[in-house]
């Protein structure tokens, strides 16, 4: 995105409050030469803040107001969005997890060892096919049944929202752990946190409420 001067700033400014107008009448309120206006016109033009109609002027871009906003939300820090994590025992029953999943109301459990490191996930549908045709569900642990590393796909709280919605798109899966490295130990990660479709639908109410502010 161009940074804009504290000129262009100005005219952008007037464009929103005045448009459709026309660049004498924005270089009268700025007591400049249309001469001296119009390389800032161009700027705001080919960078899509402004339009221009000929006999018409020129008129403020809504649509790159909701990219531009769109942009901010999306190139947030996941650290500034995660929950906490649904944390279970990899030595739980399947049972016990399908209790804990309920309880809770989501849809991805995250199993940890001894020391938090990130061991397994355990999603709805892991939970649906286990138990299908096995009645003896609190003998079985999720640690058969579970995602386990390297196979989960995981997003650090430094990455953006963006990069977590691609993620979860081009792996078909409604959750992602938030975690951070552990020093010196490869594929050994610390969990701090989940981001979910949830999160994501969220930052976008959050973009149309400020836009219509």
């Amino acid at each position: 995105m161009i940074k804009l001067s504290k000129r262009q700033d100005e005219i952008l400014e007037i464009v929103k409050q005045n448009g459709p107008i026309t660049g004498k009448e924005i270089a009268d309120k700025l007591s400049l030469s249309r001469a001296a206006l119009r390389p800032d016109l161009a700027i705001l033009t080919m960078s899509g803040n402004i339009d221009a109609r000929p006999r018409v002027g020129y008129f403020y871009n809504e649509n790159f107001k909701v990219k531009r906003t769109a942009e901010k939300y999306l190139q947030q820090k996941v650290n500034n969005y995660k929950a906490h994590p649904i944390v279970v025992g990899k030595s739980i029953s399947v049972y016990d997890a399908i209790v804990q999943l309920f309880l809770e109301d989501v849809g991805t459990l995250y199993a940890v060892n001894s020391e938090g490191h990130l061991a397994g996930v355990i999603s709805r549908k892991d939970l649906l096919r286990a138990s299908l045709g096995n009645s003896n569900l609190s003998e079985l642990p999720v640690s058969v049944i579970m995602t386990r590393m390297p196979n989960i796909i995981t997003i650090s709280p430094e990455e953006s929202l963006l990069e977590a919605a691609k993620k979860m798109i081009q792996n078909h899966i409604d959750s992602l752990p938030v975690v951070r490295d552990v020093d010196g130990q490869e594929n050994t990660y610390l969990l701090v946190g989940r981001i979910t479709k949830t999160t994501i639908t969220r930052a976008y109410l959050e973009m149309m409420e400020e836009k219509s502010d």
